[in-house]
């Protein structure tokens, strides 16, 4: 379950995307596990779907969830060896 500070300096994207990346690490959400959709998520979290639609884009990019087209984003099987780039965000998260 994600929960929004909304007093929080750090955006709503950053937030959502920052405890997705916690829970896959953690293990509670295993490679291809599917994520909520983004406007289902985003109506629960009372949110603009683009704000989820931009963390599930951030999480992409960072190598953490694969995004399908029609059928949503699920969680990445994680590579043999993380880029450089993905390490030195993790390091710096």
């Amino acid at each position: 379950m994600l929960v929004l500070d909304r007093d929080a300096r750090e955006a709503a994207y950053e937030q959502i995307a920052s405890q997705i990346r916690e829970a896959i690490a953690t293990g509670t959400l295993p490679p291809g596990c599917p994520l909520p959709g983004v406007r289902t998520l985003a109506s629960d979290l009372g949110v603009n779907f683009n704000t989820v639609a931009r963390a599930y884009r951030l999480l992409e990019e960072q190598g953490f969830v694969t995004i399908r087209d029609r059928s949503g984003a699920e969680v990445a099987t994680p590579a043999a060896r993380a880029s450089r780039q993905a390490r030195a965000a993790l390091e710096r998260e």
